[in-house]
């Protein structure tokens, strides 16, 4: 089990609090409700989506069922790499980055498998993602000039999300931008291993 421990703590303290968060939100809310948490621009707005992260939508019935499908097969792979991954003893930081990425997949596994039957509105694998998370930073007008959108609204950001979808995307992001760090020992030995078969 040596190398597991802080992924694994890390995998089930994502998903605790992701689920935790969602049950409260889901039997205490109803559904366009919110808090302002600070002023306009930090919200608690309860709203679900049939979809993927932050409220994309995959067309019909079968497009959910097979987007559900999809995601159990995905989390499958990643839980596979994560255990690759470990057990060849790669960065810890990728590692759990990894981590994230797979509690944070795993948690809207949950909803859209188990919530339809949880909460009586949908049959297995129709459930709906519970989102929360609105950060409506910056809203205004486009000028008139503006080609195509000119005269009307914007906002940023204007996608509604949860802790599991942070959860993605603060590991896809770290992975991206420490990429050099995290594959820069790989590199290294696979030089080595060249080298001593070149020396052979």
């Amino acid at each position: 089990m040596k190398g597991y421990t802080k992924p694994v703590l890390l995998i089930f303290l994502v998903l605790l609090a992701d689920q935790v968060l969602k049950t409260w939100i889901k039997t205490n809310m109803y559904i366009t409700q919110e808090y302002k948490i600070i002023g306009d621009w930090f919200i608690i707005h309860f709203t679900e989506n049939n979809g993927m992260a932050f409220g994309l939508e995959f067309g019909g019935e079968f497009g959910k069922l097979a987007l559900s499908l999809f995601r159990i097969v995905a989390v499958g792979g990643i839980g596979y790499g994560l255990h690759y991954l470990i057990k060849h003893k790669y960065h810890r930081g990728l590692i759990l980055n990894l981590a994230l990425i797979f509690a944070g997949a795993l948690g809207n596994i949950i909803d859209s498998v188990f919530y339809g039957v949880i909460y009586k509105y949908a049959g297995l694998f129709h459930g709906r993602v519970v989102d929360m998370f609105y950060f409506p930073i910056l809203r205004g007008t486009f000028p008139k000039w503006f080609p195509i959108w000119g005269g009307e609204p914007f906002e940023f950001f204007r996608p509604v999300f949860n802790l599991a979808d942070a959860a993605i995307s603060v590991g896809v992001i770290a992975i991206f931008i420490f990429q050099k760090t995290y594959f820069k020992e790989e590199v290294k030995d696979e030089i080595g291993i060249n080298n001593e078969s070149v020396e052979d």
